[in-house]
């Protein structure tokens, strides 16, 4: 049996479903130099939103959803080695970090390298999304669920034009079938573990996007409806957006 049981935090209880048949890494492994603040050196992983730490707001989704079992948080290296100490009061059994790596794709696959063998699904989350949905996670488990990747995007809205080094227009892209993509993205283990092992071995694989490893091999992957509060929060301007959906959130 996975783990079962609760997670207590500043949210309250984090109940989950015995067995689960996910596990989730968080990847909060950056330095968030773009959401720099009045010279403030604390990464934006650990700033509050509405009064609560955008890392935690990404971890409590997924501890409060049913299906997933143990999370496994990828922090800096030396911050993984002693991590805040409000994280460490939530650490347990099912709540676990885990050091980023030199790249992205290095920090998630030190995640998934920590996550119970036992664990058929995996989620994959950048933290830099606070403000992921319930219904977004039974999405892309659904898919995943059946054998296949789940990445959840959403339709560009913007004309796309690609340009050369010189920023000159090359060409107008047709846009009827560009997404743009989101986190979480769920795998079946086995292929998320097999995408990673083969770009270990390729120089050419580093990518941004675990999906794109899947994409290399054939595997299949799958668009879901994303969702337009999942936004990403990089620059100063973006933790004002969030500000405002935490109010929203919350009432105020």
């Amino acid at each position: 049996m996975l783990l079962s049981g609760v997670v207590s935090g500043a949210s309250g209880s984090w109940p989950i479903a015995s067995p689960p048949d996910a596990g989730a890494i968080i990847v909060a492994a950056g330095k968030g130099l773009r959401a720099a603040d009045g010279g403030s050196q604390e990464p934006k992983q650990y700033r509050a939103i509405g009064g609560v730490r955008l890392l935690l707001r990404a971890i409590r989704p997924f501890a409060q959803h049913p299906r997933v079992g143990p999370i496994v948080v990828v922090l800096p290296p030396a911050d993984a080695a002693r991590p805040p100490e409000w994280l460490q009061a939530l650490l347990s059994e099912r709540l676990v970090v885990a050091a980023g790596g030199e790249e992205r794709q290095h920090s998630v696959a030190n995640g998934l390298a920590r996550l119970p063998a036992e664990v058929p699904i995996v989620l994959v989350h950048d933290a830099a999304r606070p403000f992921v949905e319930r219904d977004l996670i039974d999405r892309v488990l659904a898919v995943a669920s059946l054998g296949a990747c789940a990445v959840p995007g959403l339709p560009l809205a913007d004309t796309v034009k690609e340009t050369d080094t010189a920023g000159l227009v090359v060409r107008t892209v047709p846009r009827e079938r560009l997404v743009a993509v989101q986190t979480p993205q769920a795998f079946p283990r086995a292929l998320l573990e097999n995408a990673h092992q083969r770009a270990r071995s390729d120089p050419n694989a580093l990518s941004s996007d675990d999906a794109a490893l899947c994409e290399r091999l054939g595997h299949p992957v799958r668009v879901v409806a994303g969702s337009v509060r999942n936004i990403k929060v990089t620059t100063s301007e973006d933790f004002a957006v969030a500000e405002a959906l935490a109010a929203l959130e919350s009432g105020a």
